[in-house]
């Protein structure tokens, strides 16, 4: 049996009668950029997410650089991030001439740990960006907390984790801003790069939409400086499609964890997901002993797997000039040995997901 990390063909195939005439009409009106496609996605996508203005974006990196641009970070500022997660969420503070400060992650939900922000905070920090990795949320009581006492914004990366909740709260609602990706991989995503910024208040949602356009608020008078951020109208049409499916597709992966959980219990550590928390499983994490040697075997038996993250970002060669040194995040050090993502995606059958657990079984007997 074949079981592929992640195979998009047969989410297509259940969607194609909604996806194609619509993307036809598109391009008989040939309205690409912006437009009111972008505009009604983004007012559907607010209402799902419940956090507040939508700003449809380039790409999830390009929302957590307009949202940093928008909250005026800059030189000789400081952001604190986890040292454990996708490149992005720190090479945006550095794009802007900030430094990004790492900070240890807890090593059962992967999210950075709220007990070791406040020892990172000095008189030159600004902002902390949460990552709600995997599909779960970070701690954002304490984390909000922590904001509030020493008068920081708080930007959410919620790239892996649109849907997610906490305690009856979803990403956004509660900080300055919420990022999401549509890349292909995601829990929503679209025919390319595509994301979007979620804010509580309108003044800072439009000056992200200036800064989407070059810092343009009326043609070709720029108040500001800011890039072309622009979601584009393909993938706007076939976000708002795919929006309609997102609950039952979670679902699914919430199903499929659950019958992961169930067959590898006892034999590798599972995800664990923190009281209060709804992840939404943009990927199925485990730690496992041996992990490289698992992985061989796996992909003998033609199981696709991938490893999510390999180097904590403080080791990370372009940010040696920050001076991280090995020891300084132990719990991201250990986990980045151990992580191994397993199929996830909606459409698996449950012969695969016995066939992927069985396989990692066979492995440790």
């Amino acid at each position: 049996m074949k079981v592929a990390l992640l195979d998009l063909r047969p989410q297509y195939q259940t969607i194609k009668s909604e996806i194609e005439p619509a993307v036809l009409s598109l391009m008989e009106g040939q309205q690409f950029v912006l437009g009111e496609t972008v505009r009604r996605f983004e007012e559907n996508i607010a209402r799902y997410c419940q956090g507040g203005h939508a700003v449809g974006l380039s790409s999830g990196t390009d929302a957590l650089l307009c949202g940093l641009m928008a909250l005026g970070i800059s030189r000789e500022d400081e952001v604190i991030v986890p040292s454990f997660t996708f490149f992005g969420t720190a090479g945006v503070v550095a794009r802007l001439g900030a430094k990004p400060v790492f900070v240890d992650i807890d090593t059962d939900t992967f999210n950075i740990a709220a007990d070791r922000i406040e020892p990172a905070i000095t008189e030159r920090t600004r902002a902390i960006i949460p990552v709600h990795l995997f599909g779960q949320m970070a701690p954002m009581s304490e984390i909000l907390s922590l904001a509030e006492r020493y008068d920081l914004k708080v930007i959410e990366d919620a790239c892996q984790s649109i849907g997610s909740g906490q305690n009856g709260q979803h990403p956004g609602q509660r900080s300055e801003a919420a990022c999401l990706s549509f890349y292909p991989s995601k829990n929503l995503a679209g025919f390319g790069d595509g994301g979007l910024l979620l804010c509580r208040d309108k003044e800072l949602a439009q000056q992200c939409r200036y800064l989407r356009v070059h810092g343009e608020d009326q043609r070709y008078y720029h108040s500001i400086i800011g890039g072309n951020f622009r979601l584009d109208a393909l993938q706007a049409l076939v976000l708002d499609i795919k929006l309609r499916h997102l609950e039952g597709w979670v679902a699914q992966r919430r199903a499929h964890a659950a019958r992961y959980d169930e067959l590898l219990a006892g034999v590798v550590q599972t995800p664990k997901i923190s009281p209060g928390n709804v992840s939404v499983y943009n990927q199925y994490v485990i730690r496992a002993p041996q992990r490289d040697e698992l992985q061989k075997y796996l992909a003998q038996k033609q199981v696709g797997t991938a490893i999510y993250y390999p180097v904590p970002l403080h080791l990370q060669k372009c940010f040696a000039y920050l001076g991280g040194r090995e020891g300084d995040c132990p719990a991201a050090e250990q986990v980045s040995q151990e992580v191994l993502a397993l199929p996830v995606y909606p459409e698996l059958s449950d012969e695969q997901i016995e066939y992927v657990a069985n396989g990692i079984r066979e492995f440790y007997q």
